[in-house]
């Protein structure tokens, strides 16, 4: 399997990123944190209109200009070096699979072409108060209600949720366990019954919400598919989701290494440049090879993310692959800048906090070996005889 990116590609990347040096500056991103919406409206704005982002892998019917997953892993990547303070993720990395994998087509052309425009900003309500990864704490119960239905329970850790006007909601029905029983459902964030709380989270640039529903009533037209058989399409939400952070993640642990080789071709100590202490050399070393290996498993597993046996493989390698590369970079980052690598004033702190926020969502590192070791049949190993 070829996993270069071809010359298209590349272009896509070199006018995101020429996109983002302009859109997405240090002292833009913390306007945006320190502003009362703590997010960059006007970067959201100018990426779907005047950028076309929005559609890269939305089908043409409904706007979109259908490109596909990769050429979606690029922007995530190129967002992933500025720290982009924009809903990207939740929409295009979420909620846009969720969509799309759920086939219901009339579903899709009321929310696509308004999504592609940049008039929806979406969240996804996954888990519950213990954090763990779908189907293990899914907190939202759906019952039906006469002629629709009736949502109860909180949603915690939805990325960005105070910045939604639509919610993708995964629910379950009553008496089911583990994938039965759960739907998908899109609901509207001012729905009678639905109050969003921001919460302050170690990521300022981008923070989580808490999503309460009380007794929220909704009619067919919410459900994205059969109620209770949305477990396929949550697999595919998820296995898109996770490259799609993965690719973030990546693009932030390629930065953190560039500003941290910058800074060691510059810093003097003892009358020489860090950057020629072995030690240095070494940890520079190590931070590129995380990187170079985390890009390999990414664009291989993007390729595969349309090959159903595949799928969930590729996508927990390139999840833990990632997270763990940007995590390594962001911490490196800060001990090769010393004393000005833990200050409010220095980048550094963001991409760590960014490193340790994104390692906990969808699962984490932890959770993927766990899906591959399942996988593989690890799992199943017999019991020691004595």
């Amino acid at each position: 399997m070829n996993i270069t990116l071809s010359d298209e590609q590349l272009a896509i990347a070199e006018s995101a990123r020429a996109f983002l040096d302009e859109h997405g500056s240090s002292a833009r991103l913390r306007a945006a944190i320190e502003s009362a919406d703590g997010w960059d409206a006007e970067q959201w704005r100018a990426m779907a209109q005047e950028m076309g982002w929005l559609g890269v892998a939305a089908p043409e019917r409904f706007g979109g200009s259908d490109l596909g997953l990769v050429e979606l892993a690029i922007l995530h990547e190129e967002a992933g070096r500025t720290l982009t303070a924009a809903p990207l993720f939740p929409t295009l990395g979420l909620a846009l699979p969720a969509l799309m994998s759920a086939g219901c087509e009339a579903r899709q052309a009321e929310h696509l072409p308004r999504l592609i425009e940049g008039e929806i900003r979406a969240a996804v309500c996954l888990t519950g108060a213990s954090g763990a990864p779908v189907p293990g704490d899914v907190a939202i119960d759906l019952k039906a209600d006469g002629g629709g239905w009736r949502l109860n329970g909180t949603a915690e850790y939805v990325l960005m949720g105070h910045a939604a006007n639509l919610l993708i909601v995964v629910a379950r029905t009553e008496g089911t366990t583990d994938w039965d029983g759960l739907s998908l459902l899109a609901v509207a964030a001012d729905t009678s019954g639905i109050s969003v709380e921001r919460l302050t989270s170690l990521d300022l640039t981008r923070p989580f919400s808490r999503v309460r529903f009380e007794q929220v009533r909704v009619t067919d037209d919410a459900l994205l598919g059969a109620p209770g058989k949305a477990a396929a399409a949550i697999r595919r939400m998820l296995a898109v989701g996770t490259v799609m952070l993965a690719a973030e993640q990546l693009g932030g642990a390629e930065r953190t290494l560039e500003i941290t080789t910058e800074y060691a071709k510059q810093r003097v100590q003892f009358g020489r440049v860090i950057g020629s202490f072995q030690a240095i050399k070494h940890k520079l070393a190590d931070m590129m090879m995380a990187v170079e290996s985390a890009r390999s498993a990414l664009y291989y597993a993007v390729r595969l993310l349309d090959v159903p046996d595949e799928m969930k493989e590729a996508a927990a390698v390139a999840g833990a692959s990632c997270s763990e590369a940007f995590l390594q970079c962001a911490g490196d980052a800060i001990q090769i800048h010393g004393g000005i690598g833990f200050t409010w004033e220095h980048d550094a702190h963001l991409y760590f906090k960014r490193a340790r926020a994104s390692a906990a969502l969808l699962g984490g590192p932890s959770h993927h070996y766990e899906a591959i070791a399942g996988l593989m049949g690890l799992d199943e190993a017999p019991e020691p005889t004595t």
